[in-house]
């Protein structure tokens, strides 16, 4: 077997099983990866290698990205390939008016509130479910509200 034709192969494939047969044959000082480490692997070389076709080359950039590690993809390269493969980035809103002078002050609060919530959910997952966010917001609201208001 040509080693390189098929390290190629489970580069282009993400061949995660096939690639740690290969590393204990070739690269026996790297048998301790998990298979996560060896996904990570894979898509840092292709984003390295010019031989891989270049949707390849985004997909494992908007990966790696994605996922909090960085790319290997060369700068001139990331436009063309963050057109191919844009990023999805989580974003929420949060407005909260108060009618009057007496009631901009709690407002603030209450927004602030509901800024903590969301950043704690963010804080223990890195893509929490919407309706989890919106519940959590929904419950600083009506939590600081209340005790604004004395009755808790």
């Amino acid at each position: 077997m040509q080693h390189s034709a098929e390290m190629r192969r489970c580069l282009i494939d993400c061949d995660v099983a096939q690639m740690r047969k290969l590393d204990q044959h070739l690269m026996p000082h790297l048998r301790g990866l998990s298979d996560g480490e060896v996904l990570i692997t894979i898509h840092l070389s292709r984003t390295v290698m010019e031989s891989i076709p270049f949707k390849l080359r985004a997909y494992s950039h908007a990966w790696l990205l994605n996922n909090g590690y960085p790319s290997k993809l060369p700068d001139h390269l990331k436009p063309r390939a963050e057109r191919i493969c844009p990023r999805v980035v989580d974003a929420v809103g949060i407005a909260v008016k108060g009618a009057s002078d007496l009631t901009r002050p709690i407002a603030g609060l209450v927004q602030n509130a509901m800024s903590e919530a969301v950043m704690d959910v963010y804080a223990d997952s890195r893509h929490p479910d919407v309706d989890l966010v919106k519940a959590r917001m929904k419950l600083a609201r009506t939590f600081t509200v209340k005790k604004l208001l004395g009755k808790i």
